[in-house]
């Protein structure tokens, strides 16, 4: 384990044996959606679900780890982690804690899905679960409560540390730059902690001053907008308020995304184009198809964010439909098949 962050520079997977998982953490594909988009613009996504623990969370956690065991943040074997999470982070989180022998504790709404409550104790962390009434301002305050009444214990604090847009500007953006051969017109990315969009943003820019950044939120919780915030249905994004991390300064755009939006096309994703992700995936893709029909970006390369595998939000409403299809699934009675008969010798 290196605390060199620039993995796009100091490992390549392909030909060599990593020392141990966090080496694996960056470099992810990309690929093109094309039955979904009949537009004359080209979208193509970035899987971030293809890091180790199958979200960008990944990358966030590397960021946190490396840089304040640098800094002398954090002690392996003494620093208890705390952090607020809806999942995904917290599951970085402890994957990594877990290599590096770090306690990690953590709190999150009740209402994220029972596949990350379920990651999370298997990867030995500490979950505690708040209202969901409260939303992820109710989990910050008790991981605040924890870390106040916990020895050794310091808050990772994902809506605040620089380290988060840091390791994007790092890593992602380079790759998304690589991988598009510096033809990326806009870059597309839901926003929760903010981490993603700014990061990818500030490296862009530097590149190319004209790509355009386009945030998505929910349209039930448009903070970014001006409104006020709410309930929505789309984990991940949306945290009903701007957090420090993200740079507002950047944003060229701000797309509203309905919750059965991004549910709709998070559901039609892997049936036309074998991608399957969660929420917020169906969210940012629903950005870019909007953006692939103006006109103006015919032609134009448009580039989105997939933050997590799908497999994760299996019991959540995004796929529940499906789970619940095929539990109900009858057995084909033994008396109808006919099994071949063997072949004499």
């Amino acid at each position: 384990y290196q605390n060199n962050t620039n993995m796009t520079a100091n490992f390549d997977k392909n030909n060599n044996i990593a020392s141990n998982m966090v080496d694996l953490i960056c470099q992810t594909p990309m690929v093109y959606v094309n039955r979904l988009n009949t537009t004359k613009a080209k979208i193509a996504v970035k899987l971030e679900s293809e890091n180790p623990m199958g979200s960008v969370k990944d990358r966030l956690a590397l960021g946190i780890f490396s840089k304040s065991e640098r800094d002398g943040k954090f002690i392996p074997g003494k620093t208890v982690i705390v952090e607020a999470t809806s999942g995904n982070t917290g599951i970085a989180l402890a994957h990594i804690g877990a290599i590096r022998g770090y306690r990690v504790i953590i709190t999150m709404p009740e209402t994220m899905s029972l596949e990350r409550r379920s990651l999370l104790k298997i990867l030995g962390a500490e979950v505690i679960l708040t209202p969901g009434s409260l939303g992820m301002k109710g989990a910050i305050a008790k991981a605040k409560q924890v870390v106040a009444e916990t020895p050794n214990a310091v808050l990772s604090e994902q809506f605040s540390t620089p380290y988060n847009a840091e390791i994007h500007e790092e890593t992602t953006g380079p790759e998304i730059w690589q991988q598009t051969q510096g033809k990326v017109d806009i870059f597309v990315s839901g926003t929760g902690t903010g981490g993603t969009i700014t990061g990818v943003a500030h490296y862009l820019l530097k590149k190319n001053p004209n790509v355009k950044i386009v945030a998505v939120e929910p349209s039930e919780s448009a903070v970014l907008s001006g409104s006020a915030p709410g309930p929505h249905k789309i984990q991940g994004i949306g945290p009903g308020f701007v957090p420090d991390v993200l740079d507002t300064k950047i944003i060229s755009e701000t797309i509203k995304c309905p919750s059965e939006e991004a549910i709709r096309v998070a559901r039609a994703l892997p049936q036309n184009e074998g991608i399957f992700c969660g929420f917020s995936g169906g969210a940012a893709v629903f950005a870019a198809l909007e953006l692939a029909a103006r006109p103006e970006n015919e032609g134009k390369l448009i580039v989105a964010i997939i933050p997590s595998y799908g497999e994760r939000y299996l019991s959540t409403i995004l796929f529940d439909s499906f789970t619940k299809e095929a539990a109900a699934l009858p057995t084909v009675p033994a008396s109808e098949i006919k099994l071949e008969t063997p072949a004499k010798i």
